[in-house]
């Protein structure tokens, strides 16, 4: 028996700590809010049907007491028929007996009527105070409910940002970064290494075109001098024979005009003999 119960209640401990875990303490809340809610519907209902009762008892109380008041008058009524001869005595009186029996009857059951009345009122205020509390209760739990859960979902945010910013990520997010550092970090060394090799084969030309450029220039730079020197010579040899061409044209057009120039005398002084010979003949023969 000892072993018997000692394994009842290991499997008790189990299925408690299992229901443990199961719980969520907020969803428990919000069934529970879900719950009393389901009482306050029975608590109004059970209140409406108290207070028809409440109601059916103060209408049979005022009944009894109209009908109390209404034998008491039908029997003053009876009387007076009586004296004014309309019936007679011994009738009246009779009927009057009656009618005042009756109300006696009546008034007898209005003390049990107006207990019940005052005891359906009683419950009915009861009631209506019990119901306002609940309403009012659920109301601030569910309030509470919706503050706590929005709490809830804030610290949860809040718990795995510092976790993040910890470093205690289940996914290792640091690690990652930092192996994907270190891959960058290789292709970067492996290009820098690439880069050394091509410089390597062309190293003895840059050299040697920085030597140049250190002592005298750059190789472009002196054949661009030595093009422009030649056609400067060049031209300077167009320009000298261009001006000798007009120095020998200048000399052949002067001594041109110096043979014009004595072919015109002679002819210029045979042209003054003639017009003298012409004037002496022209006096001779006047």
């Amino acid at each position: 028996m000892g072993f018997f119960k000692r394994l009842f209640r290991i499997g008790q401990a189990e299925v408690n700590s299992t229901l443990d875990g199961l719980e969520d303490p907020i969803k428990m809340t919000e069934q529970g809010i879900r719950d009393m809610e389901q009482d306050l519907d029975k608590s109004i209902k059970a209140l409406a049907e108290v207070k028809a009762t409440c109601v059916r008892s103060k209408n049979e109380l005022d009944k009894a007491k109209q009908s109390a008041n209404d034998y008491e008058n039908k029997a003053m009524m009876l009387l007076k028929r009586a004296e004014q001869g309309a019936m007679s005595g011994d009738e009246a009186d009779r009927l009057a007996t009656m009618a005042l029996q009756k109300k006696s009857e009546t008034v007898q059951s209005i003390p049990t009527l107006q207990a019940n009345y005052d005891k359906y009122c009683a419950a009915v205020a009861k009631l209506e105070d019990s119901v306002k509390k609940l309403r009012d209760n659920i109301s601030k739990w569910k309030n509470e409910a919706k503050m706590l859960k929005a709490r809830a979902k804030v610290s949860e945010a809040t718990a795995n940002v510092n976790k993040q910013l910890a470093g205690i990520d289940s996914s290792d997010t640091i690690a990652m970064l930092e192996r994907m550092k270190e891959k960058v970090d290789q292709q970067e060394a492996l290009a820098d290494s690439y880069l050394d090799i091509a410089n390597a084969e062309v190293g003895a030309d840059n050299e040697i075109d920085s030597a140049l450029e250190s002592t005298g220039g750059s190789l472009e730079a002196s054949s661009a001098l030595a093009a422009l020197k030649a056609r400067m010579s060049a031209q300077n040899a167009i320009e000298s024979s261009v001006e000798s061409s007009k120095a020998i044209s200048d000399a052949s057009v002067s001594e041109l005009d110096q043979l014009k120039q004595k072919m015109a005398e002679p002819q210029a002084a045979q042209q003054a003999d003639v017009a003298e010979a012409q004037q002496q003949a022209d006096q001779s023969a006047l």
